[in-house]
């Protein structure tokens, strides 16, 4: 629609360009471009096959036994449901309070907080040695758990920004994440109770293609909301801050619970890695596309620094294991050469006879 004396030049034409962009009155949109919904549509389709096979992998490591011991004594499920349903919650309310954000960007940071743990901390516990059988025990307890979590916690924390029957969760996605849990995990401890040798090496593929997945599902979400990431450096903040607190607060709690270093390390895990496609749908369901403009890509900052994270957590105890098994290896051929030497001067000062027992 064209105002002005001097008109429209294609006035009388009906036809309108390819990429012109359409007016009514005072609202301007641009051509319509399907390109992120077909995109959207085709990986979420990859991805989901490829977290399936990956949590089938997984739970190529999971043995039934241990597996039920923490069931039937939960003590680590326990720790862990504190951390993800206390610690967590009460660092993105304290955040929220600190940085003096606007409501609706407080409300956003409250639901990643009040999320279950995320499937990328399985993978990311096999890597660094944690206790597997635990992470997937938290993992699918924590989802399961949300489905009455999630809402007791976001009506106490949300009280002082908006109503708390505003945002909508999507109890099916969460049912389907459960499903997507505990299925292919299923399957995997089947085939590592049957055919143990054979679940090795699918669990070695299984954790490679994990590493690549959740690199590319940052990759992806960074390429379909690549026009989003103008949003207040506040919440870059808070998604830095958040998971570094959620990773050192987990291992900390666990610590002080007396757990063994490795279910620390997987606690911590856990406690850091959150389910941000889980937080994305709540948001988009919740709000309006004007509070979505301020708010909409903090999970994906959330992902990418949880990811970080996490990677730097894995390269650190890569280089610890490095030089604990160096120091151990020098202790031991320390060790072989004393016992060699006591063993030739014992050898001298009875004639050159070495017994049996110092053979």
């Amino acid at each position: 629609r064209c105002q002005g004396s001097s008109g429209c030049p294609w006035e009388n034409s009906t036809a309108c360009p390819a990429n012109a962009t359409i007016c009514n009155g005072t609202s301007c949109v641009l051509p319509e471009d399907n390109f992120n919904e077909t995109l959207s549509i085709i990986l979420s389709t990859v991805l989901t096959v490829m977290l399936a096979l990956v949590m089938f992998s997984m739970g190529c490591n999971v043995e039934l036994k241990k597996f039920w011991g923490h069931v039937k004594r939960p003590w680590g499920i326990f720790v862990g449901f504190l951390c993800q349903f206390g610690i967590m919650p009460l660092t993105a309310f304290l955040l929220s309070l600190a940085f003096n954000v606007l409501p609706i960007q407080a409300v956003v940071v409250l639901i990643m907080g009040c999320c279950p743990g995320g499937t990328a901390s399985n993978v990311i516990a096999y890597w660094v040695d944690g206790d597997m059988d635990l992470s997937i025990s938290m993992t699918t307890c924590s989802t399961l758990l949300a489905m009455g979590m999630m809402p007791l916690c976001l009506f106490v924390y949300t009280k002082m920004w908006t109503e708390s029957n505003a945002i909508v969760l999507p109890y099916d996605s969460i049912g389907i994440s459960l499903v997507a849990l505990i299925i292919p995990v299923s399957f995997g401890m089947y085939v590592n109770h049957r055919w143990p040798s054979k679940a090795k090496i699918i669990l070695k593929i299984g954790s490679i293609v994990g590493a690549i997945l959740i690199v590319l599902i940052a990759v992806v979400g960074g390429i379909l909301y690549k026009g989003s990431w103008i949003i207040s450096p506040k919440l870059w903040y808070i998604g830095t801050i958040f998971p570094a607190a959620g990773y050192s607060l987990g291992f900390f709690l666990a610590r002080v619970a007396g757990l063994s270093w490795n279910r620390c390390r997987t606690v911590s895990l856990e406690t850091g890695m959150q389910n941000t496609q889980l937080c994305s749908t709540i948001v988009q369901l919740s709000f309006t596309p004007e509070q979505l403009e301020v708010m909409f890509t903090f999970p994906l900052i959330y992902s990418i620094f949880q990811l970080l994270f996490a990677l730097l957590i894995l390269g650190g105890y890569r280089v610890y294991r490095r030089h604990r098994v160096k120091q151990k290896t020098d202790v031991e051929k320390t060790e072989e050469k004393e016992d060699s030497k006591s063993t030739s001067s014992h050898a001298k000062t009875n004639g050159g006879f070495i017994s049996n027992d110092t053979k």
